[in-house]
């Protein structure tokens, strides 16, 4: 006699392998690809007809604790790319401990020229949060309530006393492999600490550049608006959790999906701008995971305009 089969069986099976689909992405995100790090490379055409080339280091989102080896020993590597410039566009910190182990994996660059702006997670150390959120849009800017604050300060004292310029609602000027650049940068807009800075009247320089840890919309248009050849951005991860063929869900903040990451053009009403937003190095201690967007750090090689 046949053996009935229950009507369930097949719903049951399939619910079986969609779980362990799950497990096995969960696994993939949490115990590869958050550790599998990437050097991207991208040529942005700013520079004038007879300029050389000048590379720059975008580095973003390192979210470090000490003790992460993986990370630390890539941090440590991009030193021997030997830039021109290193950006760093914030979120280095995620513990209470992690300033010196920062300045310490960013030594070699440190002896670079370099600039800085700060994001939420150098002003504030982070906390538990359902990874899920990462799947959710959410445009708005942090509200940030009772949580511990980080020794920010001793973060900033170590990047100046290499040398690199802070950015924080400030403007600087450095010449680079023989290219004069005019920086424009903000304090952390996810936290609505940028003040735009009044404008210097200045010799015209050969390039300017606007960075910002936030790529806001408000913040990406002023900056076109300043007169900015290229803006330099972080905070998105990419999205973190993507899916392949489509990409990113979510941007954590008003940018549209389609700049989430790498080189792209940013179109505001006074004009245009090249836009880099790195996916950055790290992730929150309390959503250790990526998916289809490894951690990364991007050499950019800025080149004479079509």
């Amino acid at each position: 006699m046949p053996r009935r089969t229950s009507p369930l069986r097949p719903l049951l099976t399939a619910a079986g392998v969609v779980a362990a689909a799950g497990v096995a992405g969960v696994g993939y995100a949490a115990g590869y690809e958050v550790r599998a790090f990437r050097l991207r490379h991208a040529i942005v055409p700013v520079l004038a007809p007879d300029a050389a080339p000048v590379r720059v280091l975008h580095v973003s989102d390192l979210h470090l604790v000490p003790g992460q080896r993986a990370k630390e020993a890539f941090v440590r590597s991009l030193a021997d790319l030997q830039p021109d410039l290193v950006v760093n566009t914030g979120d280095n910190l995620a513990h209470q401990d992690a300033v010196p182990a920062t300045l310490d994996v960013f030594g070699g660059l440190l002896q670079r020229p370099g600039v800085f702006v700060l994001g939420s997670n150098d002003y504030f150390a982070p906390k538990p949060k359902n990874w899920s959120r990462y799947l959710v849009e959410r445009q708005g800017p942090a509200k940030v309530t009772g949580v511990d604050r980080l020794p920010t300060q001793d973060l900033v004292d170590g990047f100046e006393g290499a040398g690199w310029l802070d950015l924080d609602n400030a403007r600087g000027r450095l010449e680079v492999a023989g290219t004069t650049i005019d920086f424009v940068g903000v304090d952390d807009p996810h936290l609505r600490y940028d003040r735009f800075p009044a404008k210097e009247f200045v010799p015209s320089a050969d390039l300017r550049i606007g960075v910002a840890h936030a790529p806001y919309r408000r913040t990406l248009d002023a900056m076109v608006a300043d007169g900015a050849d290229l803006v330099i951005a972080g905070h998105t991860h990419g999205g973190q959790l993507c899916v392949p063929g489509y990409g990113a869900l979510v941007t954590n903040c008003d940018l549209p999906r389609e700049h989430v990451k790498g080189l792209t053009r940013w179109h505001a009403e006074a004009g245009d701008a090249w836009l880099h937003v790195s996916a950055g190095l790290g992730t929150s201690p309390y959503a250790p995971l990526r998916f289809a967007c490894h951690p990364e750090a991007t050499l950019l090689e800025l080149v004479p305009r079509r």
